[in-house]
């Protein structure tokens, strides 16, 4: 699994790959934490948002192709501000759905405190 997290502009600030994982994965992680930050909404909704007939078909060939339209993208956000992103890649769709949501659980819960 490859981790990123990208800031409010969407510039990559931490990017962390697990041994073995996939090289493709980096990129994908990389692109998903640009994209919630880019549209404002997790990738997970987005990929509804961009199937045939949605309101948003045909955006990932947008941005240079750096819109992911899959799960596993979360925005990082406190008080209705978006401060970041966090995106993950390597395992199932479901699985890195899951895991960048603990992530932005994780972060909401630190900066609460």
């Amino acid at each position: 699994v490859v981790v990123a997290i990208a800031d409010e502009g969407g510039n990559l600030k931490l990017c962390e790959c697990m041994d073995n994982s996939y090289l493709a994965s980096r990129d994908i992680a990389i692109n998903k934490a640009y994209t919630v930050v880019a549209l404002k909404m997790p990738t997970s909704k987005l990929a509804a948002l961009a199937a045939p007939g949605g309101s948003l078909y045909g955006i990932q060939y947008t941005n240079g192709g750096r819109i992911v339209i899959f799960g596993g993208g979360d925005p990082l956000e406190l008080r209705g501000k978006i401060f970041g992103g966090i995106g993950v890649s390597g395992g199932s769709a479901e699985q890195d759905t899951e895991l960048s949501a603990y992530g932005k659980k994780i972060f909401t819960e630190y900066f609460v405190c």
